[in-house]
């Protein structure tokens, strides 16, 4: 399994430059787990709103950089959240997981 989409990967390298690239990894990386904690905090409060917004910056940031599996983990999420569908289960722990596994191949994917 690919965690970061080849093609779309480069495409962002090739129109952001590799200074940029590294760039927005960072921020990918410093922001992301940010997200991962606003939705448990949405979770915790059962405040839907909280919820669905910090699962849609994760989803079109993982977009970005074409991690295409993250971000269908998100968007579940944030579909579930648009319906006030907050019994996630376990889906929040699958987020994180995954979410490790592509800051993991991000890092390596650094110029």
């Amino acid at each position: 399994m690919t965690l970061i989409s080849q093609s779309t990967f480069a495409g962002l390298r090739e129109m952001s430059g590799d200074e940029l690239i590294n760039e927005l990894i960072d921020a990918f990386l410093e922001d992301a787990p940010k997200m991962v904690a606003g939705m448990q905090a949405g979770l915790d409060a059962r405040d839907v709103d909280v919820f669905r917004r910090n699962a849609h910056s994760l989803k079109s940031n993982a977009d970005t950089f074409g991690a295409t599996d993250l971000a269908a983990l998100a968007r579940e999420l944030e579909v579930m959240g648009r319906s006030s569908d907050l019994n996630v289960g376990n889906r929040l722990d699958t987020l994180r997981d995954a979410l490790r596994e592509v800051s993991d191949e991000l890092k390596r994917m650094r110029i």
